[in-house]
């Protein structure tokens, strides 16, 4: 257990357990609620809510235990208040929507952190375990997507090391860009 800077709350980053489904579920349902999560996620709260529990079962056994996805939580006094999942793609393979790739990528995806825990640290301490599991599988870079408009999230990520690529796209969300940085 660790603290957070100027809190004295102790709390974990760990991959996630797959017992752990409705939590998965029920994180998962809170940050596509949050006000901002159109800039942030290629599902809405109406969809979230739709899934059934099966689907949210196999999301977290490919999260707790697969070898090409890993989802990460910070949980502090017995709540899940943030998430990162990473996931390896190998060369060939698409990517998440459905974009060929011409080099094997370590992408992060459904990154969110309770807005009373933003600013606090948790989100540099799910990016440093989603990154250190991604370079034990063979990876030197971490890449994600995020929403043009979504200032917050770039700077956020800047904060962190990630710089543009200067790759940008269209997605079901609107203009997206990538960003990256090395995995150390």
């Amino acid at each position: 257990m660790r603290h957070l800077p100027g809190s004295a709350a102790p709390y974990v980053v760990r991959r996630i357990r797959l017992h752990e489904w409705a939590e998965v579920r029920d994180l998962r349902i809170r940050a596509t609620g949050d006000p901002d999560a159109a800039l942030a996620f290629l599902t809405n709260h109406d969809e979230e809510l739709a899934r059934p529990d099966s689907f949210w079962r196999e999301r977290t056994a490919g999260g707790s235990l697969g070898e090409n996805a890993a989802q990460f939580v910070a949980v502090t006094s017995g709540r899940w208040v943030g998430t990162a999942t990473v996931l390896l793609r190998a060369l060939g393979d698409t990517d998440h929507l459905g974009r060929a790739l011409t080099a094997p990528r370590a992408d992060i995806v459904g990154v969110y952190i309770d807005p009373g825990h933003r600013g606090q640290g948790l989100l540099g301490e799910l990016l440093d375990a989603a990154s250190a599991w991604a370079g034990a599988g063979g990876h030197d870079v971490l890449t994600l997507d995020v929403h043009r408009d979504n200032m917050r999230a770039q700077r956020a990520y800047a904060r962190l090391g990630f710089t543009p690529t200067g790759i940008t796209f269209e997605s079901s969300i609107g203009p997206e860009l990538e960003m990256r940085r090395a995995i150390e």
